[in-house]
């Protein structure tokens, strides 16, 4: 049988490439030469800038949680296999990226950030994988969760090699321009065939919520009396993207747990 796209992963594979070319051939541009100059300086406890080492806790508890309820979903049968890689992708991605994070926060350098980018890649693989199954195909989002693998690697090498961190915000932005995308493309027909009702648009939010007080770091911090600073509560907002996740995969639980019943 020959092998055929369908119309939606004939365009996701028009837009990934155009991604790729904007990656590799646009202007590059460097990243901020004051980036590791974060607003929260204290030491508590013997623990170095401890607001935005310890505030990436939540990255490891939902991680937990999502383990658990994944255990608990493959027991009952109620997501499928891709899906089930997918959100075991996700969740290890996110206790990755609590331990990495809080090693790179604890003595900020270019050497630790790359260690932090890379944890990030492995949650965001995971994420846009399970957005791209529920939108195009189960195929499509395996595809993408293995091409953020290598994309988002191949970025960081590249920024540390180069200075360049065009690619790593194409790897970004892009894959979540990605899911915007198929938050809108999304329907009834997609979603049946792959039942976890994650709310996308909670997860775009947050996430755009999350970049917004990075970016506000030390305006922040001045904003509320130096109690806590924008990265600090960046951490906080951006482990809150997993709820979604979580409540989606709870609820796909449920629905399939009366039918067991009634066997």
């Amino acid at each position: 049988m020959p092998f055929h796209f369908t119309p939606r992963e004939r365009s996701l594979a028009i837009a990934t490439a155009l991604l790729a070319a904007l990656a590799l051939l646009a202007p590059g541009f460097a990243q901020p030469l004051n980036y590791h100059a974060f607003a929260d300086q204290r030491t508590l406890a013997a623990v170095p800038h401890a607001m935005d080492v310890l505030s990436n806790l939540p990255f490891a508890m939902f991680s937990i949680a999502g383990y658990v309820l994944l255990a608990l979903a493959l027991r009952v049968k109620s997501i499928k296999f891709s899906s089930a890689g997918l959100l075991a992708l996700f969740f290890g991605g996110l206790l990755v990226t609590a331990w990495v994070s809080a090693a790179y926060h604890w003595q900020p350098d270019d050497s630790g950030l790359a260690w932090d980018r890379a944890g990030m890649v492995l949650a965001f693989a995971g994420l846009l994988g399970l957005a791209g199954v529920q939108a195009v195909s189960a195929r499509a989002g395996v595809a993408l969760a293995v091409l953020m693998l290598l994309a988002g690697p191949a970025s960081i090498y590249g920024w540390a090699l180069t200075g360049n961190l065009l690619p790593w915000g194409v790897v970004q932005f892009g894959g979540m321009g990605l899911i915007v995308w198929f938050a809108f493309a999304s329907d009834a027909a997609h979603t049946a065939k792959h039942p976890l009702p994650i709310r996308w648009g909670v997860v775009i939010a947050l996430y755009a919520v999350a970049k917004v007080l990075e970016l506000a770091d030390h305006h922040v911090w001045e904003l509320t009396g130096h109690i806590v600073s924008g990265h600090s509560l960046k951490h906080v907002v951006a482990s809150l993207a997993a709820w979604p996740v979580l409540a989606a995969l709870r609820a796909a639980q449920c629905q399939r747990m009366p039918t067991r019943t009634a066997r």
